[in-house]
């Protein structure tokens, strides 16, 4: 369903509130699972209805098993230059082999801790790639790790598109992971995929409460939004990948994640 680009300032009255609700009995996932299938089974055993304007939150991790981006280890050869960078950081050269084929550069690198720029473009630690909560077919499950996405917004829309489908209400769909951030501890939930719902909304231009026009301001919506739902989500072994979101204050349109990437001539310090 084509989303018009819509004005940014235009945003849901004040008085109106966001809720946050995490789907129960969520199965856990497995490679070839129908996601679109799985989540409307928990709307309805959770007695939820889509409405227009919902966003649906989810985990990276659930859609990163349903389209098979497991690896087991034991199946990696790392090359000279994997080695090296395992030699600099005392990681596996194996992971080290998955994270350089993941990405476009190494950033920074010290004991513990590799920084690079994923293909899809943001900088994270590992080229986002996981070992809690994976498991494969065989072997022991501290061989096996699980890669992003190939192409999140891609999943983003198939989803959305199905759901719609299904249920004939306008929404969005957001699949978010952890990042750390430069400057600060601790973990926080960012997009990294996202259909249906703005990524960035730019607010340049519109009054503040005295009348000042904003002049660079510009709102990361669908990073608010994941941090949000990610408080819901938890980090452990909470069980809840699926948030839905209602109440969202900007109006729904096609977004990206690319809204939300910094461009490198804007980077002051890369």
């Amino acid at each position: 369903m084509p989303r018009a680009s819509v004005s940014p300032g235009f945003l849901i009255q004040s008085n109106m509130a966001l809720s946050l609700i995490p789907l129960q009995d969520i199965p856990l996932i497995s490679p070839g699972d129908d996601l679109a299938k799985i989540i409307l089974a928990a709307l309805k055993q959770n007695q939820l209805a889509l409405q227009d304007g919902d966003i649906l939150v989810l985990a990276q991790k659930i859609v990163s098993k349903a389209e098979n981006r497991l690896v087991n280890l034991t199946t990696v050869k790392p090359s000279d230059e994997a080695q090296h960078f395992a030699a600099l950081t005392g990681k596996d050269p194996r992971l080290l082999e998955l994270i350089l084929s993941e990405s476009r550069e190494v950033l920074r690198t010290r004991e513990g801790l590799i920084i690079v720029e994923h293909k899809l473009g943001f900088v994270c630690a590992n080229a986002g790639i996981d070992h809690s909560n994976v498991s494969g077919s065989w072997g022991s499950p501290e061989d096996w790790v699980l890669l992003l996405p190939e192409d999140p917004d891609g999943s983003a829309e198939v989803l959305r598109q199905t759901l719609e489908d299904e249920t004939g209400c306008q929404i969005g769909v957001l699949i978010i992971d952890s990042h750390g951030r430069a400057w600060r501890l601790g973990t926080v939930g960012v997009a990294i995929g996202l259909s249906g719902l703005p990524g960035l909304v730019d607010l340049r231009g519109e009054a503040d409460l005295f009348d000042y026009r904003l002049r660079a301001t510009r709102v990361a919506a669908a990073d608010e939004l994941a941090a949000a739902a990610s408080l819901m989500m938890g980090q452990a072994a909470e069980g809840t990948p699926v948030v839905l979101a209602r109440g969202f204050p900007y109006a729904l349109r096609d977004g990206s994640l690319q809204e939300l990437i910094r461009p490198k001539d804007l980077d002051m310090f890369r």
